[in-house]
């Protein structure tokens, strides 16, 4: 294991470290001046409370916020960052959102990544003229909103990348697809299997699942039962682990290859799953590794560790966060400062066409397109037992559902 991913390891289950203490972090205008001018109001959605935290993108952004506050704001402007809970209720994630679009009037939301609000949200962002660069985005409605635009892939994409993944390498035939019964979401996900599959001879069947109250075992065991030769589990980092040790209980791992998207893609999930499934479970990734010794990777690291809480995830849904913000902070800095406001920064992320980070397996773009899902390239990594190794370059997902996206990029002269 190398150096950058110990200091990984570490930090992402809260200890203390002081190696990357003598980082230089960078952010915004680097000056090292306090921004004391008037606030710019940003905010984000998240399920942080409910079947699983889902916050560590929102995190990374309050980390990235408070490091450009510290180096010049926004030319002097400071963020106001207001991140609120939606506890994986529509309701509420409905009601949070309204306050942030009509109450704190934010300009753009940053970070934000949730199991239901796209659904919830989408029209509201839409009729207010906000553009939304979320961390993650989850369900369907995150990828087909002309204001919604996520900087992951997506749990379709990352589903089918690691069911082409088996099938190149494992020459898997059978798959189930295993998925939370949430709207938009599980069918949505799995779907992008039976979608590539119906072209290369590949069959897929669904199970969905309850997030709140599956029994792991008994899904498990219904899962196996259809003789698979593979079984993705397109689910949230803290609902694949108990499938896991489930599967391990029946010693299923020796016969039936186990793959995830890249909610399973975590510094803690080797260690959490153990050493059975050392080489023997694969996920996909949406961003570069996270032990990659890059410009970049090291200064997320860094800027976590010094403006971030101790107890923040450092994981791949960190990685979006950290890219939500700096997109945006650069977007912002090129404006006039005393003219920002919630149409002139959604004119001018919709202009976005070639941001670069290492972080991404290629330039990142929003444009006007009636929909986003401008990283739809990924690669596939294996636990080793104690972290993880990556097994293949970036690739473009090969989904049909990608066509309209496609089209888009070819306007806009981005197809390679």
């Amino acid at each position: 294991m190398n150096k950058m991913f110990l200091i990984a390891s570490v930090m992402a289950v809260g200890i203390s470290t002081q190696v990357m203490a003598a980082e230089k972090v960078s952010c915004g205008l680097n000056n090292g001046k306090k921004a004391t001018g008037q606030p710019i109001p940003l905010g984000a959605v998240v399920g942080k409370t409910g079947p699983d935290d889902f916050s560590s993108s929102a995190q990374a952004a309050s980390a990235y916020f408070k490091c450009v506050n510290e180096n010049g704001g926004i030319n002097g402007r400071p963020v106001e960052y207001t991140v609120v809970d939606d506890q994986w209720n529509p309701e509420i994630a409905a009601q949070l959102a309204s306050k942030l679009v009509q109450d704190k009037k934010v300009v753009a939301m940053v970070g934000s990544t949730s199991f239901v609000e796209c659904g919830a949200n989408a029209k509201l962002y839409e009729q207010a003229g906000l553009m939304v660069i979320a961390g993650v985005g989850v369900p369907r409605e995150c990828f087909q909103s002309k204001n919604y635009v996520p900087m992951n892939t997506g749990p379709r994409l990352a589903t089918t990348m690691a069911a082409i993944y088996a099938n190149k390498h494992y020459k898997a035939k059978k798959f189930v697809c295993i998925a939370p019964n949430i709207p938009g979401l599980g069918e949505w996900a799995c779907g992008g299997v039976r979608a590539w599959g119906g072209k290369e001879g590949v069959v897929s069947e669904t199970i969905l699942i309850d997030p709140g109250s599956a029994d792991a075992s008994s899904v498990i065991l219904q899962a196996s039962s259809k003789n698979p030769d593979a079984i993705i589990l397109s689910l949230s980092k803290g609902l694949l682990i108990p499938m896991l040790a489930a599967a391990e209980q029946q010693n299923l791992g020796k016969k039936i290859k186990f793959l995830a998207p890249a909610s399973g893609y975590n510094v803690e999930v080797p260690k959490a799953i153990g050493p059975y499934w050392k080489d023997n479970f694969d996920v996909s990734l949406e961003f570069h590794p996270l032990d990659a010794n890059t410009v970049e990777n090291t200064n997320w690291l860094a800027l976590m560790n010094q403006y971030g809480n101790k107890k923040d995830q450092r994981d791949t849904f960190s990685q979006a966060g950290y890219l939500s913000a700096r997109l945006t902070t650069e977007t912002l800095l090129k404006l006039d400062p005393a003219k920002i406001t919630r149409a002139s920064v959604s004119e001018a992320l919709r202009k976005i066409v070639d941001f670069k980070s290492e972080l991404l397996c290629r330039p990142f773009y929003i444009g006007t397109g009636k929909r986003h899902n401008a990283n739809n390239y990924s690669r596939v990594a294996s636990s080793t037992g104690t972290g993880w190794a990556v097994r293949s370059e970036c690739s473009a997902v090969l989904d049909p559902e990608l066509a309209d996206v496609q089209l888009d990029e070819q306007q806009l002269n981005l197809r390679r």
